[in-house]
């Protein structure tokens, strides 16, 4: 039970970071890899925060303004000095790596018996339970503190999803979807496209630092490594999400994104368990994404022979 516990958990913190990947990927149609270190400085600032004494939240927060800022520097140099947009992703994640590293003043953060953002779900619990310091789920002993982590997760999470939605669908929520659609017709309606991209970049990058400030939180350190390869996880976990549920509505798409995280961790947490490497764990979640990416032009390709050799017989 913890196991699933611990992958439920680490489903929702990482649904963050797959929420402003669909903002970026599929809303605004940008290539976005800024994510890999605006997610290690939500991590970075948030952690050197909480060990200096400030408040998780109020850390968390200055956490996600900062990986705002990031991705808003992204769109400037994409917008404004015309670089590519794929190069202005990899021109911010590399100079966020020497950043995260002032940062912190060294590679790795430790948390140890600092606050966090679930210090006030477990103390309520705590009085709901009469002080137990384990509950019991569906027969299994659960620890208190790992059951209010999961509570203060989906709390969050469900929070940012829903206030996501309706942002989504306010008129300039929509002129941020139209211009990953139509730009021409959102220039023809007098919007600023180029605004809407930065505005775009600077919401997705703040909901992946978001991601790594609760991150460092929950596993207990901040590393200036742990954000290699979550762009690739973020967009297994929207193709996940797309499979399950569809992409009918915006309320579809952000359910669907929190699913196929959740979904996708608690595969990895049972191939973990079943004997996978965890040093062969990047490359599976690459090949899996490549299998997903391919594999509806496989199966078109396959119902084209099919059934084309039929009616051709």
């Amino acid at each position: 039970m913890n196991i699933v516990i611990g992958a439920f958990t680490m489903g929702l913190v990482l649904a963050l970071l797959t929420l402003g990947m669909l903002i970026s990927f599929r809303m605004i149609r940008f290539t976005d890899i800024t994510v890999d270190g605006s997610i290690t400085l939500g991590a970075a600032l948030a952690s050197l925060l909480i060990v200096n004494g400030w408040s998780p939240w109020t850390a968390t927060l200055l956490a996600v303004l900062a990986g705002s800022v990031a991705g808003m520097i992204t769109g400037i140099l994409y917008t404004r000095f015309n670089i590519q947009m794929i190069l202005s992703g990899i021109l911010m994640m590399t100079a966020l790596y020497s950043i995260n590293l002032r940062i912190m003043g060294r590679s790795n953060i430790p948390l140890l018996d600092t606050p966090t953002v679930s210090n006030g779900v477990e103390s309520v619990l705590l009085g709901l339970t009469g002080g137990a310091t384990r509950i019991h789920i569906l027969g299994w002993p659960v620890p208190l503190s790992d059951f209010s982590v999961l509570v203060s997760s989906l709390l969050i999470c469900v929070i940012v999803a829903i206030a996501l939605r309706y942002f989504l669908l306010t008129h300039l929520g929509t002129a941020l979807r139209a211009t990953g659609n139509n730009p021409q017709m959102v220039r023809a309606q007098g919007i600023n496209n180029k605004s809407m991209v930065v505005l775009g970049l600077a919401l997705a990058n703040g909901l992946v630092a978001l991601s790594g400030a609760l991150l460092a939180q929950y596993q207990g350190f901040a590393d200036v490594q742990m954000g290699i390869g979550m762009m690739v996880w973020g967009l297994a976990s929207i193709i996940i999400g797309e499979a399950l549920v569809g992409k009918r509505s915006i309320g579809v798409m952000i359910t669907g994104a929190i699913l196929g995280t959740i979904f996708f961790r608690l595969l990895i947490a049972i191939a973990l368990r079943w004997g996978l490497n965890p040093n062969d764990l990047k490359l599976v979640t690459a090949v899996f994404v490549f299998v997903a990416l391919v594999a509806p032009y496989w199966m078109k390709l396959l119902g084209k022979n099919v059934f084309g050799g039929t009616r051709h017989a």
